[in-house]
């Protein structure tokens, strides 16, 4: 029991510290595309225009390498696939754990040799569901 509280706290609690840590000490930098246009704006207002449409250019210059191998838009069962494997591996491994709890209240105990199995099954499922349920906790900060 010990273990399995500890493989459900920690998916549940990895996700939120990860992103408090994120947010409080990995700051981002001051020099920001914002900043430069804030100060631009009090600055030297006329030299705004030019530095947005640079800046445009930039950002659509990193879109294009970054879409270089990407050849047109995938299709709808891809997309569809890619969205439902999240959400279909916690039901299956919540289907899993139920099944596994009704067949320990039926008095069924899997054979010794395959008992190290069921608790890797078991504990893969708990951090499955956890985590899920921790990448929906957020702190803001």
């Amino acid at each position: 029991m010990g273990i399995d509280a500890i493989i459900a706290i920690a998916g549940l609690l990895a996700p939120p510290v990860v992103d408090f840590v994120k947010k409080k000490w990995l700051k981002k930098e001051n020099d920001t595309p914002e900043a430069t246009m804030s100060t631009l704006a009090t600055t030297k207002p006329e030299v705004l225009p030019g530095y947005l449409e640079a800046t445009v250019s930039y950002l659509r210059a990193q879109i294009e390498y970054f879409n270089r191998d990407v050849t047109g838009t995938p299709a709808q069962w891809v997309v569809n696939t890619r969205a439902i494997i999240r959400p279909a591996g916690v039901v299956f491994a919540a289907l899993i754990l139920t099944g596994m709890v009704t067949a320990s209240f039926m008095g069924y105990a899997p054979p010794a040799e395959v008992s190290d199995t069921v608790t890797g099954v078991r504990l893969s499922c708990e951090l499955i569901i956890s985590s899920w349920f921790g990448t929906r906790i957020s702190i803001n900060g």
